[in-house]
């Protein structure tokens, strides 16, 4: 696979570099802010760039909005966001993307090294990879009725590993239910979250961010 890795802090830059080198991974570039990532993006068009939210000149967003922008104009580039921050505006743009090679994990939360090299192979392999507490936040109520008090405990537990990127089939071993279980709950999932006749939009994306403010 061949990463980059755009991360501010080069203690922990070199360490990921060293990390995926040693799984075997060809680290094109490592850079420290966005601009850089996107340049180096042009440039190499790796399977998957790897990249902190906040960083050079301004530490705000600039991880993301590069993401973002690389996402526009080579959607065949995975992105994995790796930070401790939960950047809501442009992380809905992120989850929103129906096309897959997307991912959003929380530093601090990254128990073992293990999970983070599988996140980074689901998304290199077309899939995602959604940290649950990403998911909670962009998911908190807001000051109006929730729009998910219609859904059932376990429908919820479904949508909530839907937004994570499983499929059906990883939500039944995820919950210990079967396949056909699963198929039921996403559809009424659809139905009560008014979805079942949408057409032109991933109803799945749909159901996940339709509350979602930016």
């Amino acid at each position: 696979m061949r990463v980059i890795l755009a991360e501010d802090s080069t203690l922990l830059r070199e360490g990921l570099v060293r990390l995926l080198v040693e799984e075997g991974h060809d680290v094109v570039a490592a850079v420290p802010d966005g601009n850089s990532l996107v340049a180096a993006a042009r440039r190499h068009r790796p399977d998957v760039v790897v990249t902190d939210v906040r960083m050079p000149p301004t530490h705000t967003d600039e991880g993301m909005r590069a993401a973002l922008e690389i996402r526009r104009s080579a959607p065949e580039i995975g992105v994995l966001v790796l930070s401790q921050y939960v950047e809501r505006r442009y992380a809905v743009d992120l989850v929103s993307d129906d096309r897959g090679r997307v991912g959003y994990l929380l530093k601090d939360r990254v128990a073992q090294v293990g999970e983070f090299l599988d996140a980074l192979d689901r998304v290199a392999a077309g899939g995602a990879a959604f940290d649950p507490e990403v998911v909670r936040r962009l998911l908190a109520r807001t000051h109006r009725v929730d729009p998910l008090s219609r859904l059932t405990e376990r429908e919820r537990e479904v949508l909530q590993k839907m937004a994570e990127g499983h499929t059906n089939a990883g939500i039944a071993d995820a919950l210990y239910i079967s396949r056909s279980a699963v198929e039921k709950h996403v559809g009424t999932i659809f139905d009560k979250l008014d979805l079942a006749h949408v057409t032109g939009y991933s109803r799945r994306v749909l159901a996940v961010l339709r509350y979602l403010q930016a």
